[in-house]
């Protein structure tokens, strides 16, 4: 289903990617690349390069690099075709029509027309808010001191109190009851027919991380329940997959995402000024949603109501957070409910004031958890440090651990050695948390086989990639079959039939994969860090070691096979053959 590979590289070729990430990343010229604050995580030093020559990207710190395709589907979170076509058009290059399966055809034709009803039905919703008939919404959302900027920005609307407005406008538009229905928009039964999902409600569009309108919230105007009605789940939306508000929070550009529990609490937060607030959609907080927060974020500040339930949602949505890999702080609401609240009362300086010294998830938990003992009553209290020692058994990483543990015997007044032996004794007892087994030597454990065959395999890509004139010096010693990695594989197929040919463009070669994690891996296989080698012998030895490190796994993967696999017999005998004669030769860069 995707473009031709010749018409995709005209559109990479007219798309310079310094030129194309500069007008999204401040990036500043350094040598021969250029260098910014990478936007795919939080960082203060620069390690997000950017190559005018290789028209590639690559972040050291977080691995995030491509080419000017990756960066699009990445940032923008589009698939290849949307990143193709963006570019396309940025260049003024002519696509013909995908070539799409029946059942693709189908596929996508019916999430565009779920797309289309739904952008009608917010266009509706928000032209309603303004008519007479609209007034209590409207109102309702001024006594809220939302501002007409505000409502125009998200888009705010309403649905009338009668049962079928728009279902009788969106037939008037051309839009079928079975689509109405597929949406959410619509229900239907025997007594009233077809009639309107929404009515009497302050409606909210839900958009995706890209715009588009995939659902509603609405919140009712009077006593009627319930309180808030949200869409169902459609072919577009999945609650546990988005986030309110996050198409505009994720370009806040701060070193966290809020995260609040309603929509109005969004909203509020917007307009006081913190762009980086989002919410969940009705339900619980998800891994789906953590998932999607980590793209943009490595720190969510939580900014749940003060009261009991929102205690109990900050602390499941800490447990998430941290299997996701995202670090978590807890916002002090009190003495107000929650967001919207604080603001209206104590204003947006305040606000900043709190999210400063938001507290540490893990000082929250133990917190909330402390109000379930006596501290007076020395049973109790043990009771207590042990559950501190669980708690502290379940970071896994020792230093970490550690500077938890001297934190945590501060904060609450436990000799350090008394709570590090109740954490060991715990651990002892259950399996976890074992402290880290380091060799007698001092030396760090080395890694698998595996790994270090695909960090060679990875260190020869980069090399020859760097210096092009060292491939007709491995050319009759290595092939693409000696990469044992599938994508690895396809990469130097096609790198060294470029060189062949007297070409190397690694950028090029990222657009064989269609899929962002896929591009990500292949731009690391040009863009791994080499050693500092400070002299040409000592980079040539280095080269020389990884050729042959390269050629013998290759060759003991293929012999592993002989058994199952005929065609293996003679990747075997030319690995021995080449490793007989690496033995014997000197790559030399001269």
């Amino acid at each position: 289903m995707y473009y031709p590979e010749e018409l995709i590289e005209e559109v990479r070729m007219k798309n310079d990617i310094v030129d194309v990430i500069s007008g999204y990343v401040r990036i500043q010229k350094k040598g021969s690349s250029y260098f910014g604050l990478c936007p795919f995580h939080n960082e203060k030093s620069p390690s997000f390069s950017v190559s005018g020559i290789r028209q590639m990207y690559y972040c050291f710190g977080c691995g995030a690099g491509g080419n000017v395709f990756t960066f699009i589907m990445e940032y923008e979170n589009y698939s290849f075709p949307e990143a193709v076509k963006l570019l396309a058009d940025k260049a003024g290059v002519r696509l013909p029509e995908l070539e799409y399966s029946e059942e693709m055809k189908k596929k996508e034709g019916k999430k565009s027309r779920l797309l289309e009803i739904n952008k009608e039905a917010a266009k509706y919703f928000y032209f309603q808010l303004k008519s007479d008939k609209g007034q209590i919404g409207y109102r309702y959302l001024k006594n809220r001191q939302l501002t007409e900027e505000t409502i125009k920005r998200f888009g705010l609307g309403f649905a009338h109190v009668t049962s079928d407005d728009l279902v009788r406008y969106l037939r008037s538009r051309g839009y079928d009851d079975e689509l109405m229905k597929e949406a959410g928009l619509a229900s239907f039964d025997e007594r009233m027919g077809l009639h309107d999902k929404f009515w009497n409600r302050v409606m909210f569009p839900i958009q995706d991380i890209n715009h588009r309108v995939i659902g509603f919230g609405g919140r009712v105007m009077g006593d009627g329940n319930p309180k808030y009605l949200n869409s169902p789940e459609t072919m577009i939306f999945d609650k546990s997959r988005n986030l309110y508000g996050l198409n505009m929070a994720r370009t806040a550009r701060k070193n966290h995402l809020i995260l609040c529990e309603g929509y109005m609490d969004v909203i509020a937060l917007h307009q006081a000024g913190f762009t980086q607030a989002a919410a969940s959609l009705g339900t619980a907080f998800t891994a789906g949603q953590a998932n999607l927060l980590r793209r943009y974020t490595e720190e969510a500040v939580l900014a749940y109501d003060s009261d009991g339930a929102g205690v109990n949602a900050a602390l499941r949505a800490i447990t998430i957070l941290k299997e996701t890999g995202l670090t978590a702080r807890v916002l002090n609401l009190e003495p107000y409910k929650d967001p919207d609240e604080f603001i209206q009362n104590m204003g947006p300086a305040a606000f900043e004031e709190r999210i400063g010294s938001a507290e540490n998830s893990f000082f929250f938990e133990l917190r909330i958890l402390e109000k379930e003992f006596d501290s007076k009553d020395p049973e109790s209290k043990t009771r207590f440090h042990r559950e501190i020692a669980k708690k502290l058994c379940l970071i896994q990483e020792e230093v970490e651990r550690e500077n938890y543990m001297e934190a945590t015997a501060d904060k609450y007044h436990i000799g350090f050695d008394s709570l590090r032996k109740l954490v060991l004794s715990y651990a002892a007892r259950t399996g976890l948390a074992r402290p880290v087994e380091r060799p007698r030597s001092g030396i760090s454990s080395k890694s698998t086989p595996e790994d270090q065959a695909k960090k060679s395999q990875k260190l020869l890509l980069t090399w020859i990639s760097d210096m092009p004139s060292l491939y007709p010096r491995i050319r009759s010693l290595l092939s693409p079959a000696d990469f044992t990695v599938e994508l690895y594989r396809k990469a130097a197929d096609r790198l060294f039939a470029g060189l062949e040919a007297g070409e190397c463009n690694p950028a090029a070669i990222i657009s064989l994969f269609g899929d962002e994690e896929e591009q990500r891996e292949a731009a690391a296989l040009f863009n791994t860090r080499l050693a500092e080698l400070t002299t040409k012998a000592e980079q040539e030895k280095a080269f020389n070691d990884i050729v042959y490190a390269v050629k013998k796994h290759s060759y003991d993967h293929y012999s592993a096979k002989l058994g199952s696999d005929v065609e293996a017999i003679s990747q075997v005998i030319a690995g021995k053959k080449a490793l007989e004669e690496l033995s014997k030769t000197h790559i030399s860069f001269d």
